[in-house]
């Protein structure tokens, strides 16, 4: 069962070591802490962090932590040839601190609503989870944006946005994956499996944080499942 789920971006600059204490960086991670803290008053009784990647697939979390691709520090000698973690599941291990039983689920970016909502109720079928859905809005909302401009962006992002912050999983479900993928919304396929993981129930959100200062929509924000 869903008993709560933070929503939080995966840019790079989330991971230790990116981010000087003044800047854009460093007061996003806050937010970011404050909504996994917030979703973990909950008592879960293990978090699953969802983030979208190339492939589905649970990957071991004692794999470590690379951020060398990203201008962070490697993951020392002891990672050897181990394969490195996507970044949506790299950034979102990071922001965990939780003593107990911790899962990484990578979801396909271009994984089927239908896939993403059955990968969500297995998710949380059997014990009380706490989700930490990894994701980013378009990253093409401006003239410097990595995709450069798309006047359909803001609509799209707006439509995200909106459900996350109300806990809508029926308007999340409704996300349009073709168009999330010409607008390179990263988080479409892990929104849609914390839609798939609440299913019906009724569930409280709380919006913390939506800004795109380079151009790339970073939303945090907490659920919060009633009953």
């Amino acid at each position: 069962m869903l008993v709560s789920a933070a929503i939080c971006p995966h840019p790079p600059l989330l991971l230790p070591g990116l981010s000087g204490a003044a800047d854009v960086g460093a007061a996003l991670r806050r937010l970011c802490e404050a909504a996994v803290h917030e979703a973990l008053e909950a008592a879960p009784d293990r978090v699953v962090v969802v983030g979208g990647a190339e492939t589905t697939a649970a990957w071991d979390p004692a794999t470590p932590l690379d951020g060398s691709p990203y201008g962070g520090p490697d993951a020392g000698p002891s990672a050897g040839s181990a394969p490195r973690l996507p970044l949506s599941l790299m950034v979102g291990r990071t922001l965990v601190s939780w003593p107990g039983d911790v899962v990484l689920q990578a979801v396909s970016a271009d994984a089927s609503p239908r896939d993403c909502a059955a990968l969500g109720a297995e998710l949380v079928a059997e014990q009380r989870t706490t989700l930490l859905v990894m994701g980013d809005g378009s990253a093409r909302r401006g003239l410097k944006a990595p995709g450069y401009v798309d006047e359909r962006a803001l609509a799209y992002d707006a439509e995200a946005t909106g459900a996350l912050s109300r806990a809508d999983a029926a308007a999340l479900s409704e996300l349009d994956p073709r168009l999330a993928a010409d607008l390179l919304v990263a988080g479409r396929s892990a929104w849609q499996v914390l839609a798939g993981a609440l299913g019906g129930r009724p569930a409280a959100g709380r919006l913390l944080h939506a800004d795109d200062p380079y151009g790339v929509l970073y939303v945090v924000a907490t659920w919060r499942c009633a009953g």
